[in-house]
């Protein structure tokens, strides 16, 4: 069931269900999560069961605000303190040393707990509501509404058509960051990005004055996090990426004879083919990054069996969409 979630009823419709032990289909500003009480083990059981996900994947625990992270985390270090300061409410995920009680189905079996303070207005409203509920729900854990490796959902309407019309999802209009958000790893001394996002390498150096570490560069420790597997992301259509040269020159090659390829691109490509269909990507990374999930699902609608995509270019701000794209196409 949608909900109109601009309407205060909706709000305290949704806060009941996860003070329940419900799930509920949560809009955030990145993509449309799968929330329950992530202090509820049994709730957070449902979500595993409902996405097919392993259980010792960790979900990313939601919160209304900086204060209510003394109830999951031990330690806040500086670099973190000032990315909090800098970046919530917003697409960011911070990786802290967990305390011993809180949190412990949401978190894969670790000592660390994923924390993201999202700033739409509608989750925002929800976890609010959450606070002064008696007894209160701290935080809800919410990975993305769809079933585990699937393309993550950025309407409502994609949420119900993954779960059906039993689970009650609040509709906040199509999401405006459109990839998760970014994640920093703050437990062991120095900012170690698992996630790129919206939020890039050099937004965290300017806030903290640290250049974060990539996993590979410091991989002894790096604790498992939400969206790093290699293969993520994927549509039922097999997805390839090529450079534009490339591209163009597959399609030379197919002539008239391509049938069920979707060709994603910036450069302007041709095709001789009724069987190809050509979308444009936006030129700025954040306008494609809005839309790339939502593209994806198009295409899968469309029953397109191909998808190629123009590789996203080397720089930063097209970090996460080169990111998703990649394990799109590891699928």
């Amino acid at each position: 069931m949608i909900l109109d979630g601009t309407l205060d009823a909706s709000v305290h419709a949704a806060a009941a269900a996860l003070q329940r032990g419900e799930l509920l289909g949560l809009p955030t500003e990145t993509v449309y999560g799968l929330a329950a009480d992530a202090d509820n083990d049994s709730a957070v059981a449902q979500i595993f069961t409902a996405k097919g996900r392993p259980a010792n994947h960790p979900l990313i625990v939601h919160v209304a605000d900086a204060q209510a992270i003394t109830h999951y985390a031990k330690a806040v270090p500086l670099f973190a303190q000032q990315l909090i300061e800098a970046f919530w409410p917003g697409p960011l995920t911070l990786i802290l040393p967990r305390l011993p009680h809180a949190a412990k189905a949401s978190t894969g079996g670790q000592d660390s707990v994923g924390l993201r303070c999202p700033s739409h207005p509608v989750a925002h409203a929800v976890l609010r509501a959450c606070q002064v509920l008696t007894p209160p729900v701290w935080g809800v854990s919410a990975p993305s509404a769809n079933k585990f490796g699937r393309v993550s959902p950025t309407t409502a309407q994609h949420v119900a058509t993954e779960f059906g019309d039993d689970l009650l999802v609040l509709d906040g209009g199509a999401c405006e960051v459109g990839i998760e958000s970014t994640i920093v790893d703050c437990t062991r001394g120095v900012p170690v990005l698992l996630r790129p996002g919206a939020i890039t390498r050099e937004d965290i150096a300017r806030v903290c004055g640290q250049k974060p570490l990539s996993k590979e560069e410091l991989q002894a420790n790096t604790p498992r996090a939400s969206g790093t597997l290699l293969a993520h992301y994927a549509p039922n259509a097999k997805v390839r990426l090529m450079p534009a040269r490339q591209l163009q020159s597959a399609l030379d090659l197919l002539g008239a004879d391509g049938t069920r390829i979707a060709v994603y691109h910036r450069s302007a490509l041709t095709s001789a083919s009724q069987g190809v269909h050509l979308r444009a990507m936006p030129q700025q990374a954040l306008a494609a990054a809005r839309e790339l999930f939502g593209t994806l699902r198009d295409f899968d609608e469309m029953g397109i069996q191909l998808i190629w995509i123009e590789t996203p270019p080397e720089t930063s701000d097209w970090e996460g969409v080169r990111d998703r794209l990649q394990r799109a196409a590891a699928a």
